[in-house]
């Protein structure tokens, strides 16, 4: 039984009203290794448990052959439908990199956007993330956003995969003209793959007021520990992602130390590696996905575990 952490103190994210649970859901997985009854069995025992931030995209799963995108969105749709959950869970999704719908441009946005209502079954989008920047003129798609906030077809927005220089740019944009503006961004932040996210794009992050919801926490599955030489993940459909991060000299490091903090609090070792990310500046909630209910209390755990100063610097050391 998924142990329940409903106590476990909400996060706001940036400037909004939007208050979420330290660990967000990750919808990638459904409509590919999870099918739907597995996917509703997943987000049943998470809700119950007191999560309540679902993560998904409009491309979702268009990468496995027979889909065509939006698989995800559908199967969230339905069980927030049968579950009567439209109103008391914050659904984030993302547009922009859609097979059909592709860029920032405005009517795509628009487009994109309605597509995604229509697929999740509700009259607003919680939280509204455009996938991947481009070089559309902010001006253009924070126009486009700003108009979908004011339509009330969306509450928030927010950005995954941009540069600190179109972040400042898209913010100072935002607050020149009155428009609705960003509350978060989403960047591949874990504690192998640190750089992209550390430096200017952080200090941007936090010196605007934003919060951070990081994805590959887990560095597709690399540091539960079940990818490693001999461990029980190297037959998945996820190794070959994994395995990467024991070509550089810091994965084994990272694992090493893992696997003594984890020790310590006699936990998992994904649940070690996502606390380490929920203590770091601006982090609200890392993005973390289960095909099975079983995968789910490790993820969750990380919602009460503190980490001590020295194993926090033990993880550092290893990581950087």
């Amino acid at each position: 039984m998924t142990e329940n952490h409903s106590d476990a103190p909400r996060v706001k994210l940036g400037t909004s009203d939007l208050a979420v649970f330290p660990l967000s859901l990750g919808g990638n997985v459904f409509g590919w290794t999870a099918d739907e009854a597995q996917s509703f069995a997943v987000l049943d025992a998470y809700t119950a448990a007191g999560g309540n931030f679902v993560d998904t995209a409009d491309t979702y799963s268009s990468w496995v052959p027979g889909n065509s995108g939006g698989e995800s969105e559908t199967i969230i749709g339905k069980w927030l439908r049968s579950r009567g959950r439209q109103d008391d869970l914050v659904v984030a999704t993302k547009v922009g990199i859609h097979p059909e719908a592709t860029g920032l441009s405005a009517a795509n946005i628009k487009s994109a956007t309605e597509a995604s209502l229509r697929r999740l079954d509700v009259e607003r989008i919680d939280l509204l993330y455009t996938h991947r920047d481009d070089d559309t003129p902010v001006e253009e798609f924070v126009s486009a956003l700003n108009e979908l906030v004011k339509e009330g077809k969306v509450a928030e927005i927010a950005a995954s995969n941009i540069s600190a220089e179109r972040l400042a740019e898209a913010l100072a944009f935002s607050e020149r003209e009155g428009l609705a503006r960003y509350v978060a961004v989403q960047p591949h932040y874990n504690l192998v793959s640190r750089a992209t996210f550390e430096g200017a794009l952080a200090d941007t992050v936090a010196d605007h007021g934003l919060s951070t919801v990081p994805y590959f926490a887990l560095a597709s599955g690399f540091l539960t520990g079940k990818y490693r030489p001999g461990g029980p993940g190297v037959d998945s459909a996820r190794a070959q992602g994994a395995a990467r991060y024991l070509e550089d000299e810091r994965g084994p490091k990272v694992l090493d130390a893992l696997d003594a903090v984890a020790a310590e609090h006699g936990v998992e070792l994904a649940t070690v590696a996502l606390a380490w990310l929920a203590a770091r500046p601006t982090v609200a909630a890392p993005i973390a996905s289960a095909r099975t209910v079983e995968q789910l209390p490790p993820l969750l755990a990380a919602a009460s575990l503190r980490l001590t100063p020295e194993q926090t610097a033990l993880l550092d050391a290893a990581s950087r």
